[in-house]
């Protein structure tokens, strides 16, 4: 046996063996985060999947219905920032968005650079079709969670988005 950093490592059949301080991956946050993302991934991709969207083309549908509702036509840029996602990826999956009719993309006036997105009547519809699935499907999975402001809180903290600032 060898000790670094104060942790037992031990050698078996060559190879060496890292110890841990948890005693069962189940007992690592990180472990239970990642499967627990899993299992939320799964719930919200059967909620969308009767919608015709995948998870990330509702993200940034979403996204596009808050910031349009909130404050006019968003660029792809704006977009990507909401919601945390890659600005070359929300222009691809914009540009799926925008072929099945649920999105429009236009010329920024002051930037020809930029495109500005907006929603279509059927965008709208899609939209709030699918954040009723989305949102009943989160009840359903988060209604294990007995303290679910505590969660939020956590959420948010983990998210760095602590403080509720009214921009979801």
């Amino acid at each position: 046996m060898a000790t670094r950093r104060g942790r037992v490592a031990a050698r078996a059949k060559g190879h060496r063996i890292v110890s841990s301080r948890f005693g069962s991956a189940w007992d690592s946050p990180g472990f239970l985060l990642w499967h627990a993302s899993l299992r939320w991934q799964r719930q919200m991709a059967a909620a969308l999947r009767p919608i015709g969207l995948t998870h990330v083309q509702f993200v940034l549908l979403a996204s596009t219905w808050w910031l349009v509702t909130h404050g006019g036509q968003p660029s792809q840029r704006e977009l990507a920032d909401h919601a945390g996602t890659d600005v070359m990826m929300t222009s691809q999956v914009v540009r799926a968005l925008q072929a099945k009719g649920l999105v429009t993309r236009q010329p920024d006036e002051h930037d020809p650079r930029a495109l500005r997105l907006g929603l279509t009547r059927r965008g709208e519809r899609v939209a709030q079709l699918a954040l009723a699935a989305v949102e009943s499907a989160d009840e359903a999975y988060f209604r294990a969670v007995e303290d679910a402001p505590r969660l939020i809180g956590a959420l948010r903290a983990m998210a760095g988005r602590p403080q509720q600032d009214g921009t979801a």
